[in-house]
Order: C-alpha cells, then structure tokens, then sequence
C-alpha cells in the first residue's frame, strides 16, 4: 500500500463529493463510490444522521483516510488505522477536534459496518483540547475592517454577522422570508444541531438589508451568489437576481484575510467578528444568558469563554483586588 499526501477534512474547499462550502451539502448515498464499502457507509450515515452536511463529514473522512492508503479501506487492518492515526498527530499535527472527527468517522465504518469490535486502538488514543482563546476585535478594528470593504454587496453581510453575532453559514444561508420587518427580528433557521433562533435585528442593519435587497431582488436569497461576469450595476443585478445557490464561505473568507493584512490586524478570521460580538455585548453590561441565547449555544460554557476575553471584566477586578489592597495595613 501506498501512502499520498494526507490533507485535513477542514482544507477541502470542494470534496470530490461535489458539495462546496456555503452550499447544500449533497448526500453521500448519492455519490459515485470508489469502493461497494463506501457505499455501504454512505447508506449507514443516511440511517444515523439528519444532517447532510455531518453525513458528508464523515463520508470525507473516510475518503481522505483510503485516499491515503489508495486501497479499499474495508482491507485495512487495525495497525493501518493505528498508523494513520499516529501520522496525522505526529506529523501533520491535525488539531485535537479533528483528530476526534477522524476516529469517530473511523469507528462507524470499522465496528459498526464491518463488524470489527476487538480493535483496541479506539480506546488507545486521547487527544485534549488546547486551550487557545478565540482573536477578538477591538471596536474600533471592526469599524476599520468594515471601513476597508469596498464593495456594499460583500460589506453587508459582514456587517450583519457582527451585528447580530451570526456564524458565516447562517447568514448566507439567510432567505428573504427570515426578515421579520415590522418586528425587528432575524429568525435562524437549522442552525448548528438543528436548532432554530429569533434574535433581535437592529434598525440600521434592518435599512442596510432593505437596501441590499432592493439591488437584486431575488425571490428567495438574501444573499444570492454574485458569479463571475460584467461588473456594471445592471448586469451584476440580474445575475443576482437569477442565482441559483447562496453566496459562497469563500467570499468573505478571502476578503477578511485581505483585510487583515492591509489593516495589520491580529490573527483574526470571519469567525472573529462573532466572537467580537459577544465580548462587546459582555462589555457593555449584557447578560451572559442573553448572549448564549443569541448565539445559540446548549450549554452556557461555550459562552462563558468570553468572561476571559472582556478587558471590562479585567478592569472590573483589578479595580476590586486594589479595593482589597488599599484597605490593608501598610
């Protein structure tokens, strides 16, 4: 067996699957299998799992693995799983996540569609979290990124996700009947583990949408795919309006990382300006229940991260700990 150059779930802009970033994710039953055992597995995804976009996941992880090997992956035996494990920790330093991703897509396939159970590498491996706190924005690098932007069709919907704290998916996955107007409401609909939200929507933000609509028209993207092709107002217009799938992750990720460089910001990505969001709202007196209630987080740990990042809450300690201080014999 030979080994090719392995490469993360998350690097894959386009799987040969065919499901691109920011679009539907296709289901996996429907794909062209190398192997009758990926075909099996793509069938054992659809029986586990709602979501396409998990089912796709773990049939990519599955792909990259056997890509690896260039072998049916239903011939692999436990030490060739053992060193591929071994080889994306070792040497392609694969975050702990997805390390774990890997081996929970490994032990669907191998336990449960094949029938192997006395593998023990399953319960050989541990991978813990590194505890890396998320880039954060200071107001005024928000104002400047967004200043940077040039263009209203790529500005807005940045915008949109500092201001209501929206993951990139979410708001271009946003269609026109998830504007409540007269409520001043935005509702998310499937949102990460197949919830849906109602979150305020500012009334500023509310004009920016009207105005960003009114451009295009089309009858059901907020934000529909721009396409490639004459860039006057009219003929940019109509491919819009005529669009068949959202914009694209891709778009407003390259443009950020372009952003971050002219305006010699930190680290930051798309990613950063939700995270921005909740810290500013804790800064500014928000409940930390409100904010996981915006955000959409189960569990209030996701949220209670931001007490760390909040130089408010920082500056609220330090001046108690001199309170305490002062107070002392000296």
């Amino acid at each position: 067996m030979h080994k090719t150059k392995v490469v993360p779930p998350e690097s894959h802009a386009q799987g040969s699957c065919g499901a691109w970033r920011g679009r539907e994710a296709a289901d996996p039953v429907d794909y062209k299998h190398p192997y009758p055992s990926m075909a099996q597995y793509a069938e054992l995804l659809a029986l586990r799992f709602d979501a396409k976009r998990t089912r796709h996941a773990y049939y990519r992880a599955m792909r990259v693995l056997h890509e690896h090997f260039q072998c049916d992956p239903a011939t692999l035996e436990e030490t060739h799983l053992r060193d591929y494990l071994l080889h994306i920790k070792l040497h392609k330093h694969w975050k702990p996540k997805t390390i774990r991703q890997t081996l929970a897509c490994a032990k669907l396939f191998f336990i449960e569609l094949l029938q192997r159970p006395l593998w023990r590498v399953f319960s050989q491996i541990r991978t813990k979290d590194h505890d890396f706190l998320p880039a954060v924005l200071t107001r005024q690098q928000v104002h400047d990124l967004l200043g940077s932007v040039r263009l209203r069709r790529y500005r807005t919907p940045i915008k949109l996700i500092y201001c209501c704290g929206l993951r990139l998916g979410e708001c271009l996955s946003l269609t026109i009947h998830d504007i409540l107007g007269e409520e001043r409401k935005l509702v998310i609909r499937n949102s990460k583990g197949h919830q849906d939200r109602v979150i305020p929507l500012p009334a500023l933000m509310l004009e920016d949408l009207r105005k960003y609509w009114s451009f295009h028209r089309h009858p059901r993207w907020l934000f529909p795919n721009v396409g490639r092709g004459d860039q006057t107002p009219q003929a940019l217009a109509e491919r819009m309006r005529s669009a068949k799938t959202p914009m694209p992750y891709s778009s407003l990720q390259r443009l950020i990382i372009v952003a971050r460089k002219q305006l010699n910001l930190p680290a930051a990505s798309i990613h950063s300006l939700r995270h921005s969001f909740a810290t500013h709202l804790l800064e500014a007196g928000a409940h930390l229940h409100t904010i996981q209630k915006l955000l959409g987080h189960k569990q209030i740990n996701s949220t209670m991260i931001y007490l760390h990042l909040t130089h408010q809450t920082q500056q609220d300690v330090l001046e108690l700990m001199d309170s305490l201080c002062g107070r002392l014999p000296r």
